[in-house]
């Protein structure tokens, strides 16, 4: 076969994302590690990292220019943090697998708990979903931009900078950091929908690469995924809209629950609804029932 060329971003978590999506190809397609070319392309959300996305381009700033390598044939396939990739894609590319999800929940650095973080405590996010959340639970906290790598997050903690940050479990766990931070259980905190999950887009055209990447792919958790991101569209949610969802399924029923905020905390909707595992279409029903009862000031912030 002709060498495949996988493009990834440069960070060590998408580094390590990258392998083991070569690692897969490699056991399912009985090739070699040579067979597979990682290509690293830097983005814009790499080099921003003084302003929250929201302000710069949103979940684009990591996708665009992969999105450019695959549409000019540069590499045959890219690999991405499902939770960062933009809703509406491309016609001409194609979510064609994902990995088994990882640890779905949000993971605190620096205290036991949030209920242990001291009055008027000052914890460092760029995600409105965490802000609000964190908001909602504590008003009293300070919240403050934080962006950067694991490494430049964890170090705003262990200075004193901030006295707490949160981080996905997923991303602590792939860099090998188990024993980095607290988990958060999802009754406490829902996390981002396709948090946990790693997914592999090929160019539409492209039958045989997309073939072949398409054999690694897990049913469940691109079920899951696929069901959230369906509710982020039918939301008309965008990087200014603070929300959580998480998909699962028991048999052959998946089971959606989705909370939506406003960006203080002050204010919030809750709801859930289930349909058949190969169906993602009752997510649009739940998108109209959180909107028709969602208070004013987190309506606004959806465009559905």
């Amino acid at each position: 076969m002709t060498r495949l060329r996988l493009g990834t971003r440069g960070s060590p978590l998408a580094l390590t994302q990258a392998r083991m999506v070569r690692d897969a190809l490699v056991i399912t397609h009985g090739l070699v590690e040579a067979d597979i070319e990682i290509v690293t392309i830097k983005t814009t959300g790499d080099q921003v990292q003084d302003r929250a996305l929201a302000e710069i381009g949103g979940k684009a700033l990591w996708t665009k220019e992969l999105d450019r390598a695959i549409l000019a044939g540069d590499i045959d396939l890219a690999v991405h943090s499902m939770k960062d990739v933009e809703t509406i894609r491309p016609p001409e590319i194609v979510i064609s697998a994902m990995l088994p999800r990882a640890d779905v929940r949000d993971r605190i650095i620096g205290p036991d708990s949030i209920a242990s973080l001291r009055q008027g405590a000052i914890v460092g996010t760029s995600s409105p979903r965490r802000q609000a959340q964190l908001l909602r639970l504590r008003p009293d906290l300070k919240i403050v931009l934080l962006r950067g790598n694991v490494d430049t997050r964890l170090a705003k903690v262990a200075s004193g900078e901030i006295d707490a940050t949160l981080l996905a479990a997923a991303g602590l766990d792939r860099l090998g950091r188990r024993d980095v931070g607290r988990g958060i259980e999802i009754d406490v905190m829902l996390p981002a929908p396709a948090q946990g999950a790693v997914g592999i887009e090929t160019r539409a055209a492209d039958a045989e690469t997309t073939a072949l990447v398409a054999a690694i792919s897990h049913r469940p958790t691109i079920a899951c995924v696929m069901a959230e991101r369906a509710l982020l569209a039918a939301l008309g949610a965008d990087c200014h809209s603070p929300m959580a969802a998480l998909a699962r399924i028991d048999g052959q029923t998946l089971h959606l629950r989705a909370e939506l905020f406003a960006g203080d905390g002050s204010a919030h909707v809750t709801g859930e609804a289930h349909g058949t595992v190969d169906d993602g279409a009752f997510a649009a029903d739940l998108a109209r029932d959180l909107l028709a009862h969602a208070p004013a000031p987190v309506r606004a912030l959806f465009a559905a």
